[in-house]
């Protein structure tokens, strides 16, 4: 059985650009901070990604400070600043706010006061892409960083978080990016690294990696290949639409990333869908992969107004550059069938 991967806002397969920039900086022995040549070797190989991160987010103007990770980047942004959020905002943020935003049911936010407020730019669950306000505080862009036109110098936020995997970079490496004359306080302290904003010796490999995912997703951005993406999951999501009639499709309609198809199935749990999916050969998730394995309704689907049972049975579809029409429709057959089979028991 030829498994089919669907799973790509839990994390992108690795980029072969990624790999190549990690192996090659293997080879690079030196401390970033010591100034000797091996040294600045391996510092050379930072600030090239530094360099790559920024021209692909256009963060002119902006500092990019790497982080282990989006989850770090959330807590160095947001902690201690008691900033507003909505119920739809990933773990790793809404552990440093209080979500008093309001949410339609399209899965939009409703932000009153933009410089103490901290919104996503795309939902990991939904897809659903939000229309930001001027003077954001902090956008969380994890999700659409490598999928869809990203310009941080346009959309008008002070930050912005990003992570290397979600774009085919490795796990365990993020970043913020920061306008220049932003006050940011580190969280981490210690030899000063990162313009003193996180201390610690860099991860030079994972920072190489992510240099090259960001150029190589940039690139696939500009060149069209997620528009092809978006035009394979319309052909997924149409298919289900004409054959699964009690199935409810979470922000059809909305603006949503070119990827993702979340839908529910009223009654069918999740968790049991993306079990007997996986038997079936597909990896699917229900609602973010932070969340998955735990039996609970979804709070981002809550916070759009669905019901408890809409909301426990809902799955994430997301496709990735290698996804085919072929794949897609291999699961909507087995899908289906799983789903058929289960009206016929629940009857």
């Amino acid at each position: 059985m030829t498994r089919v991967y669907l799973d790509h806002n839990a994390t992108m397969p690795l980029r072969p650009e990624a790999r190549a920039a990690m192996v090659s900086a293997m080879d690079v022995v030196g401390n970033p901070s010591s100034v000797h040549a091996e040294g600045r070797a391996a510092k050379a190989l930072i600030e090239r990604a530094r360099a790559q991160v920024a021209t692909a987010i256009g963060a002119e103007g902006a500092d990019i400070v790497f982080t282990s990770g989006a989850t770090e980047a959330a807590a160095l942004a947001c902690g201690g600043r008691g900033l507003h959020g909505a119920a739809i905002e990933h773990d790793a943020v809404a552990a440093w706010i209080d979500d008093t935003l309001t949410v339609g049911h399209m899965g939009q936010a409703d932000v009153t006061d933009p410089a103490r407020s901290v919104l996503q730019l795309a939902n990991s669950e939904t897809g659903v892409i939000q229309s930001l306000p001027d003077g954001l505080a902090v956008v969380d862009a994890t999700q659409a960083f490598g999928k869809i036109p990203v310009a941080f110098n346009k959309l008008g936020a002070q930050m912005a978080l990003i992570s290397a995997h979600k774009l085919g970079g490795p796990k365990g490496v993020g970043a913020v990016v920061m306008r220049r004359g932003t006050d940011l306080a580190a969280q981490i302290r210690g030899g000063g690294q990162e313009m003193g904003r996180r201390s610690g010796t860099e991860n030079v490999i994972g920072i190489a990696g992510f240099g090259a995912a960001a150029e190589a997703a940039a690139r696939d951005v500009s060149d069209g290949v997620w528009q092809r993406i978006d035009e394979i999951r319309n052909i997924l999501e149409n298919a289900l639409v004409a054959a699964a009639k009690n199935t409810i499709f979470v922000g059809k309609g909305a603006a949503r990333l070119p990827n993702t198809l979340c839908f529910s199935s009223p009654g069918w749990k999740g968790e049991t869908q993306v079990m007997q999916m996986d038997l079936a050969g597909f990896a699917i998730s229900a609602g973010s992969a932070c969340s998955s394995g735990k039996a609970k309704a979804s709070r981002v689907l809550r916070a759009m107004g669905y019901d408890d049972a809409t909301a426990a049975s809902a799955i994430r579809v997301s496709l990735g550059p290698e996804t085919t029409q072929t794949d897609v429709l291999r699961f909507a057959d087995a899908w289906l069938e799983k789903e058929q089979k289960f009206r016929v028991r629940a009857a």
